[in-house]
């Protein structure tokens, strides 16, 4: 059974429901140890049962390359996002990350960086990283420099990773294509402004839809879970959101991602298991 998808708003592209986080690749000093023989097997699995969504960073260590270099050959099966305003050439070591810079010359030489450590001539999504004001964007250059990257046809669409209190003005500025917003069953500060971002135009994109495991699913869902796993039920309830265009599910581990893609081929839970759920987290 294919994945569903949807439409990633303005951008007009079909995305599936359920897209890639490869944060999990990133590798020591910030992650665990992933050999690449997994890295490469994981990565192809993907893109192999059909997801055709995948997010990086330049802050997520080896992600980048990684997938350069083990899917890089399949390019055009794959939407790929990545971010700027991190950090640009900085060694990974363990400490304090620097903090992220959002003047015209790190933008440019981020996506310059990552262009070649992805192994690819565009990135159809680079979205500002760690949600910074729109006075930031606009005083230090960044946004300026990532309009110019998309007029050279290095970058296909721009987005904003991005959070409360910045999220509605970022919606508001009407300049950025996509959003990835944050949302669970745990974690719905975002819901209403998920639904402002797509009615704006916008795609939507959702992370940390499967809350970590969900292990700390509230005890007043129980009973709604009707055999499914935890996971299975609060990334369901995340596809459910109908402002949702893909959610974004990180893995290194293969038996994982087989239970995200049979999950996400059951598609939402049904309108009345999402109202009621979403009726007892609110009296909770």
């Amino acid at each position: 059974m294919d994945l569903p998808t949807r439409t990633l708003g303005r951008t007009g592209m079909q995305v599936t429901q359920l897209g890639y986080g490869a944060m999990e690749l990133r590798d020591t000093p910030r992650g665990r140890p992933i050999p690449e023989d997994q890295a490469e097997r994981i990565l192809k699995a993907v893109l192999d049962n059909g997801i055709n969504y995948i997010d990086t960073s330049i802050d997520y260590g080896l992600s980048e390359e990684r997938i350069g270099n083990y899917i890089g050959d399949r390019r055009t099966e794959f939407f790929l996002a990545s971010k700027c305003g991190c950090p640009v050439g900085e060694p990974r070591t363990a400490g304090s990350r620097p903090p992220h810079v959002f003047t015209r010359e790190n933008v440019q030489a981020g996506v310059e960086q990552s262009l070649r450590r992805l192994k690819t001539d565009h990135l159809d999504l680079v979205q500002f990283h760690a949600s910074p004001s729109r006075a930031t964007l606009e005083d230090d250059g960044g946004l300026d420099a990532l309009l110019a990257l998309q007029q050279q046809g290095k970058v296909r669409f721009i987005g904003m990773s991005g959070t409360i209190p910045n999220l509605a003005e970022h919606i508001r500025m009407g300049v950025f294509d996509a959003f990835q917003i944050p949302y669970s069953a745990l974690e719905r500060e975002h819901e209403a402004l998920i639904s402002q971002a797509a009615a704006a135009g916008a795609g939507t994109v959702i992370r940390g839809g499967t809350a970590k495991g969900a292990a700390s699913v509230p005890e007043v869902l129980a009973d709604l879970l009707d055999g499914a796993s935890p996971t299975e039920f609060v990334l369901r309830f995340t596809l459910s959101h109908p402002d949702l265009h893909t959610t974004i599910v990180g893995t290194a581990n293969p038996d994982h991602l087989a239970a995200n893609l049979q999950a996400a081929r059951k598609g939402p839970l049904p309108p009345d298991v999402y109202a009621e759920a979403k009726r007892r987290l609110d009296s909770a």
